[in-house]
């Protein structure tokens, strides 16, 4: 499974953005395998509207889960229809953490 984690960088050593429509990068990590893939937000400093079109960006990769600190209504919405699963991460640790934290069933789950 693709897991998109909101980060302030493009590596798994940044730390995790709390913003999930303004991050900088969404890094999706393979649960799998490990690897992964960092795409630059296009929508970072848009005026407005970013969330639902950020979680579109990631529902194209195919991301199959979503750890974020902040996730706005309409954003949720949109991953709610998709089926994409979202966990909040607010410790202020790196992507490679909270990716740990996932596999390890240790995130709170978005209701």
């Amino acid at each position: 499974m693709k897991v998109c984690i909101t980060a302030q960088g493009a590596t798994p050593e940044s730390k995790v953005e709390e913003r999930f429509g303004r991050a900088p990068y969404f890094i999706l990590m393979d649960s799998d395998t490990g690897s992964f893939e960092a795409i630059a937000n296009p929508y970072a400093d848009g005026a407005g509207g970013v969330g639902p079109k950020a979680a579109q960006l990631i529902l194209d990769r195919n991301a199959g889960a979503l750890i974020s600190g902040l996730l706005g209504g309409n954003a949720k919405a949109v991953l709610d229809a998709a089926g994409v699963a979202q966990y909040t991460y607010r410790s202020g640790g790196t992507v490679k953490d909270a990716f740990a934290e996932f596999r390890n069933n240790t995130l709170q789950k978005v209701g």
